[in-house]
């Protein structure tokens, strides 16, 4: 491939949709790296993802050195220096390589006046580095997260916010789920190490593996024909919970993009699945892994809260609603949801996934079972969803001695964020 792109000016440009036209980083990305070469595509993922993780720590650095702030059409340069300091401080890039690649980025941006100062204000940082990050230590800028939302994490969990917070802004680990069709988990990691991919087997689930550092998909033994799947150790666990069987009629409702339809299906082959989301695009996703896995299900666009307009016929079995949020649990995976998420949001999701239970409800069999998941950390969501739910459904209990349901908390060993509660209908 000919390279004619500037890596550093495209991350600015990524960095900029983000932060200021509030796109996330999931369309933003793979949009930008189908154009460059793979090896510039991990390395665009690394610089994007890590700038957005330590976003208020770049911010701070840049008032320290910049006295009037980059507007309007330079502004793009604010973020161009950003990617200059977040590989000095955070890359193992050859300090010369990130300064002349950076300081390059202002022609490709069209605003080689610019250089100069680009130059100046990351030579400035190397000089100072020591002093600005002793500077940075005693600064309310060190948890990297919004303000409202390092008080509301404060306010409902005082005792594990630090903890959160510390495993909001690590590197995620690599889960995998092993297609128990194919292979035996055992047998998988076999497979593995003989690929020299370094993995253990988790204590709370049968099924998933974690890498001991991730990989590209197409190292993993029989990734394309469906003998493994990439899907955080909690997500796997809704499935679980679900619990579901051969022959029976299941609904995965806001089942983009398929990595739980796909679980459901390789539980139970022979039960009967409908996999529905709202959004157009996501579900040719669902189709492609189930192409992947070489199982069926049917796919179709429907909106949760008008299950009237998609339903035909028969009730469910099994549903697993996991129902638009937050993403609160799901941080380090996603590290713009931190900026890209306002106050306001909480409470229209409230309302939302309140909306949806209550439509899908009356479509579950007596004795049917409805797993409600969430990968939010935030009660309001939560435990204060199921409870009112319980109040309003007197036929609905609570399956599994749950107490309200159950809360994981995003941890370096273990899985992301999340919430899930199994009703039965009685």
């Amino acid at each position: 491939m000919n390279k004619k792109y500037n890596l550093r000016s495209i991350c600015a440009q990524v960095i900029a949709q983000v932060i200021d036209q509030k796109q996330s980083l999931s369309t933003v990305l793979p949009e930008w790296q189908k154009n460059i070469s793979d090896k510039d595509k991990s390395l665009l993922q690394e610089l994007s993802f890590g700038v957005l993780r330590v976003l208020p720590l770049l911010e701070w650095f840049i008032q320290q050195l910049i006295t009037k702030p980059l507007k309007g059409k330079q502004r793009i340069i604010h973020y161009l220096i950003m990617v200059g300091i977040y590989q000095l401080r955070f890359t193992r890039i050859p300090p010369h390589a990130s300064l002349a690649e950076t300081v390059d980025g202002a022609n490709a941006l069209k605003l080689p006046q610019l250089k100069g100062l680009i130059n100046a204000v990351l030579r400035q940082f190397q000089r100072q580095e020591q002093i600005l990050n002793e500077k940075a230590n005693n600064n309310e800028n060190n948890y990297l997260h919004p303000k409202w939302l390092l008080e509301k994490i404060q306010q409902v969990y005082p005792a594990q916010w630090k903890e959160i917070l510390e495993a909001n802004n690590q590197k995620p680990p690599m889960w995998l789920r092993v297609n128990q069709l194919y292979h035996s988990t055992n047998d998988y990691l076999m497979l593995l190490q003989q690929a020299g991919i370094e993995a253990s087997l988790s204590n709370d689930s049968k099924f998933a593996i974690k890498l001991q550092k991730p990989c590209a998909i197409n190292k993993l033994p029989g990734f394309d024909q469906g003998w493994v799947t990439i899907q955080d150790l909690s997500a796997q666990r809704c499935v679980e919970l679900l619990a579901p069987k051969n022959g029976e009629y299941i609904l995965d409702l806001c089942a983009a993009p398929g990595g739980k339809t796909t679980y459901i299906l390789e539980l139970a082959p022979k039960a009967d699945v409908l996999a529905v989301d709202i959004d157009q695009l996501r579900i040719k996703r669902i189709q492609e892994n189930l192409n992947r896995v070489k199982l069926h299900a049917r796919v179709i666009v429907g909106d949760g809260r008008k299950p009237l307009e998609w339903i035909s016929g028969a009730k469910f079995d099994r549903i697993l609603l996991d129902a638009p949020c937050s993403a609160t649990g799901v941080i380090r995976r996603h590290p713009d949801i931190k900026w890209l998420r306002k106050p306001i949001d909480i409470p229209q999701l409230v309302k939302l996934q309140y909306k949806i239970l209550e439509a899908i409800w009356p479509y579950l069999k007596t004795n049917g079972t409805l797993v409600y998941a969430t990968c939010s950390i935030l009660p309001d969501e939560n435990k204060e969803q199921i409870k009112k739910f319980l109040f309003h459904h007197p036929e609905a209990s609570l399956n599994n001695n749950m107490e309200l349901g159950q809360q994981i908390l995003p941890t370096q060993r273990g899985g992301d964020g999340f919430f899930y509660a199994s009703l039965i209908k009685n």
